[in-house]
């Protein structure tokens, strides 16, 4: 697809990874049509089906997700299965129906199984059931990588579907609430810091390890596959190193300038064992590899939080 005059509508536009990608097309001359959650009730087909009818869009990246880490997982699980499915299961027919060209969706990482061999290759993806405390918003999204292999068989459609990891980077969500963990941990160690607090508590013990990639790189990711990428198989998007979450907490903690203590509290979750991506699929289909230096990136995602907070 050639994206220099082509419309394409972004369900979720004006979150944190949506706003990297409405740039990033945009800089690629494509018509962008933002939607975020003010704008449209993706839960619901009549609007769903008017903003299809008012937009005309292309081409539809859809991003739009109830999201969290794992406290809002285990808190809503209902919610975050029900929205998740319900969205992505409308809009996908509703572009079926209107014609839409083409569809990307963003899938996660956390619908892999909960033992997967690492790294995790897309082969891998239905060889056990997700890690329990996000295994609804997993299966939810998963459903739509089913749904759209389905309708390319039945229907032809072109719709495509990336499996990405934990994004970071400025503009994240630092609701403690419902964050992911590196703003988490970034809010954490500047207040800690702020109060002169002794001590640092974090959930669970710091041995999982993680996989993260910045918001621009996504960004790229998924412009290299509108362009390049028409086929049916789902493609991980991430940057192919991990990291524990001990070594992560000492990292933020040295970034931010954090000099206390970090506890671990063993009776909270720790989620998924484990989480590396086989990125050879992209590298391969599409040409993309993730470049942004962690620390670097780590660096700037602390000074756009401070500079937002005053902290």
């Amino acid at each position: 697809m050639d994206l220099a005059g082509t419309k394409v509508l972004v369900t979720g536009g004006t979150g944190f990874l949506g706003r990297n990608i409405v740039r990033e097309l945009a800089d690629a001359r494509a018509e962008v049509v933002s939607v975020g959650s003010d704008d449209h009730d993706l839960r619901s087909r009549n609007e769903i089906d008017q903003l299809l009818d008012e937009a005309r869009p292309d081409a539809v990246v859809h991003l739009a997700a109830v999201t969290g880490g794992i406290g809002a997982n285990r808190a809503q699980p209902g919610t975050f299965f029900y929205e998740n499915a319900i969205m992505g299961i409308e809009l996908l027919e509703a572009c079926r129906t209107h014609g839409v060209d083409k569809v990307a969706v963003a899938g996660t990482v956390c619908a892999y199984p909960k033992y997967t061999n690492v790294p995790f290759r897309e082969e891998d993806l239905w060889n056990g059931y997700p890690e329990e405390t996000n295994a609804p918003y997993g299966l939810a999204k998963k459903m739509l990588l089913v749904q759209s292999q389905a309708y390319r068989e039945q229907y032809g459609m072109n719709a495509i579907h990336l499996l990405v990891v934990n994004l970071y980077g400025p503009g994240d969500n630092f609701d403690l609430t419902t964050s992911h963990v590196i703003p988490a941990m970034i809010r954490r160690f500047v207040e800690a810091q702020g109060a002169e607090a002794p001590e640092v508590v974090l959930w669970g013990d710091g041995s999982p390890t993680r996989e993260f990639i910045h918001a621009r790189d996504a960004a790229i990711a998924f412009r290299l596959a509108l362009e390049q990428y028409d086929g049916g198989d789902p493609v991980n998007v991430g940057s192919g190193s991990e990291i524990s979450i001990r070594d992560l907490a000492e990292k933020v903690a040295r970034l931010v300038g954090y000099g206390g203590a970090i506890k671990w509290d063993a009776s909270k979750p720790n989620g998924q064992p484990s989480r590396r991506l086989d990125t050879t699929r992209a590298r391969e289909l599409f040409g993309f590899e993730a470049s942004t230096d962690f620390d670097a990136g780590l660096a700037e995602t602390i000074r756009w939080y401070r500079d937002q907070s005053g902290s």
